[in-house]
């Protein structure tokens, strides 16, 4: 049998006092698997990360690492929340893609570091909904609500480099920040000393090409070889940026669900 993939990692640093979390896959929260008529315990769910946390209460020191598509936001409001209040210091690390309600979890960092060559992406939370005429514009008039907090979390980190207008039409246009562009609105606070090794977020993506095969045809060339210069280079991550600027919460959806198909 194929060994499962952790999608996050906990573990004491070898560094005194240090804690290392790791969020490498989707944020989502404990679910009932019909099939093995059994609850599966989520290992990105804010209570596996609070029952994590717990086992460390005297860490000074908390590094986290993402490389993520997002996903629940309730999950990652959940960790975020955990960290902000942590008396810890805590250092952000983006290893490839913090997208959605992964960009949210970012912001708990005092210091979020980015290699040149990561990304960010930030929008609207979404919901599936059903009802009446009414029972949808009140789930509509209940994003607003949502998203007045969830835009917080990024103003606060920010520190004033960005203003409220401007986030709303960042969240708006679903868009994808560059490491620079995150630095200069205060998302980010320095780059890394070396560019990320983009093999994880390249798999990160997978899902998401297989289920867009229009994008896949224009990623082909970005993506054919992360080790040369030209990935690395400035040109190509905006040429990246513009590529991935079209991409919507559906094609997420689809990713997901192809993904459990092949599980």
């Amino acid at each position: 049998m194929k060994d499962k993939k952790r999608m996050a990692v906990i573990k004491q640093s070898m560094k005194p006092n240090t804690l290392d979390m790791y969020i490498y896959g989707d944020v989502v929260d404990d679910y009932f698997d019909w099939r093995t008529d059994q609850i599966i315990e989520s290992e990105t769910s804010a209570n596996y990360f609070r029952d994590e946390l717990a086992k460390y209460p005297n860490v000074s020191q908390i590094n986290v690492y993402i490389n993520s598509i997002g996903g629940s936001l309730v999950e990652g409001m959940g960790i975020y929340n955990q960290l902000k209040r942590h008396s810890a210091k805590k250092t952000v690390y983006i290893d490839g893609f913090a997208c959605s309600v992964a960009s949210v979890i970012a912001m708990a960092g005092d210091k979020v570091i980015m290699p040149r060559n990561t990304m960010m992406m930030i929008h609207n939370c979404w919901v599936t909904a059903i009802g009446n005429s009414r029972e949808l514009r009140k789930a509509a008039d209940d994003l607003d609500v949502i998203m007045k907090g969830n835009r917080q979390a990024y103003l606060d980190k920010s520190g004033g480099r960005i203003s409220e207008k401007k986030l709303i039409e960042f969240l708006a246009a679903e868009t994808w920040l560059t490491a620079e562009d995150c630095i200069k609105y205060g998302l980010a606070d320095e780059y890394a000393a070396n560019n990320a090794d983009l093999t994880e977020a390249k798999q990160v993506l997978n899902s998401l090409i297989n289920s867009n095969q229009r994008l896949a045809a224009k990623l082909k060339d970005t993506f054919r070889d992360t080790n040369k210069d030209s990935v690395q280079s400035n040109k190509t991550r905006v040429k990246l940026a513009a590529l991935l600027g079209g991409l919507k919460p559906s094609d997420i959806v689809k990713a997901a669900i192809e993904k459990e198909r092949r599980s």
